[in-house]
Formats: C-alpha cells, sequence, structure tokens
C-alpha cells in the first residue's frame, strides 16, 4: 500500500536498477557491492531482467553490507538474503556468488574484504543509507562519511548509484533539529493524505513503525544513539567532491 501510495523508494529501486542494467549490458560478470542490502528486495526485479538478457545471463556477484543484528549470530541476517537471492538466481538461471558482510562501523571495511576481480563490471549501490553514519560531531578526526566514500573511489567503480534523504534536520541544537524535521515530515504526512486515507491501517502500520520511529530517534535520541543524520545533496555533493570522487 505505501510503495503504491508513495513514489520515492519505488522511483530510486527503478532507477538503480535500470541505471546498472544498461551500463552492464555487455558485462560477462557483474558484481554489485551494496552498502545496505537489508533482506535485498531490491534486487529480485534486477535478476529477472538479467535472466532475460539478450545473449545470455552474467555472473552476478553481490557483496552485501549491512549493520550486524543483536545475539550470538550478527551475520545471519545479511547471509539470509544471500541464501534468498540465490533462490531467486537459480530460478531466472543466473550464476551467483554472495559475499556477507555484517559490520557496525562500515569505514572500517578493507578493500580486499570485498574480494574484487578483475574484468568484472563493478556497481556500488548506496540507497538513502550513509544517513546513518556518523558525522564530524560525532567523531574526533577523520569522519565515517568521508572514510566511506573514499573507500568508494579506492573500490574504482565503473558505476557508483547513491541516493540520499535531501533532509536538514541533523543539526547538534534541538530546536533547529525539531524545526526542520516538522517541516520535512509534515511534507511526508502531506503526500500520504492526498494518496490514501488516514483509516487505512496498511498507512497506520508503516506510519507507527517506520516514521514514527525515524521522528523519535531524531527528536529524542542524542550522541551515537541519534542515527538518523541526514545531509542535503549539496552537502553530499562536496563529500563525494573531496573524496576524489565524481
Amino acid at each position: 500500500s505505501y510503495m503504491s501510495s508513495c513514489p520515492f523508494k519505488k522511483n530510486e529501486i527503478f532507477f538503480a536498477n535500470k541505471t546498472i542494467y544498461e551500463a552492464a549490458l555487455s558485462s560477462s560478470t557483474l558484481h554489485i557491492v551494496d552498502f545496505g542490502i537489508a533482506y535485498g528486495f531490491q534486487w529480485p526485479i534486477l535478476i529477472k531482467h538479467l535472466g532475460d538478457r539478450p545473449g545470455g545471463p552474467p555472473k552476478l556477484r553481490i557483496t552485501g553490507i549491512e549493520f550486524p543484528q543483536p545475539g550470538f549470530r550478527p551475520a545471519e541476517w545479511v547471509e539470509e538474503t544471500g541464501r534468498r537471492l540465490a533462490t531467486y538466481c537459480e530460478r531466472f538461471k543466473v550464476p551467483f556468488e554472495y559475499n556477507a558482510i555484517a559490520i557496525q562501523n562500515w569505514e572500517m571495511i578493507n578493500i580486499d574484504d570485498l574480494k574484487l576481480q578483475r574484468n568484472e563490471f563493478l556497481a556500488v549501490n548506496a540507497l538513502a543509507r550513509f544517513e546513518n553514519l556518523l558525522d564530524e560531531t560525532m567523531v574526533t578526526g577523520s569522519s565515517p562519511r568521508d572514510a566511506v566514500l573514499k573507500l568508494v573511489r579506492d573500490m574504482k567503480p565503473d558505476i557508483f548509484v547513491h541516493s540520499i534523504v535531501n533532509g536538514s534536520y541533523s543539526a547538534p541544537f534541538f530546536v533547529t533539529r525539531f524545526r526542520e524535521a516538522l517541516f520535512h515530515y509534515s511534507a511526508l504526512f502531506d503526500m500520504l493524505d492526498a494518496t490514501i486515507e488516514r483509516e487505512n491501517e496498511q498507512r497506520q502500520s508503516y506510519e507507527g513503525e517506520f516514521h514514527g520511529r525515524q521522528v523519535m530517534n531524531v527528536i529524542a535520541c542524542e550522541g551515537p544513539q541519534r542515527v538518523e543524520r541526514p545531509e542535503t545533496y549539496k552537502q553530499w555533493q562536496v563529500r563525494i567532491t573531496r573524496a576524489g570522487s565524481n
């Protein structure tokens, strides 16, 4: 219901998949490094298109990067995503290889962990997840955001797909942060009011579980507990340029 009434997530997935597919059209091996793979919902439609590709599908390699889950098996979530994607690839006859990386501090990833290979088409994918990295207000020295962007630069990808939440509600000052969050989420709720009824149970569930948690984190949390730290597209443009990626 949310996906059909809100175009944002659907459009970013469509754009990313179409861009990667067309750019790698003549490649025999496609390696996708996905920062924030979560459940991997983005990739089944791309796998289907790769299976239908004229001339046959390429070998698909996916490196799924995600935060570890609590408990004794921190990598289970991201590994299960790989098993699910392997099932899709088997169905559409796409050769598949998966590399799971579960780590809290993405800036600590070493380029060797990514198992890059020569003569493969390398696509780096990061859809609205770099905002969860700590910024300069929380660390001394190099920013984790800049460190991850430098890692992307060192990978020398053939394509880098980066989407963001264009927000300015991550200021260290509460009043400023509250005001900007009010503007941002009011616009989202106005959009939902225009496309779906307020009484819709799926909308209420999504607002509570997703937007509600985000708002609570922005307003009520400080320090490393505040993980919602978006920046504007201009700020990200400066970071990417500074890291040496164009």
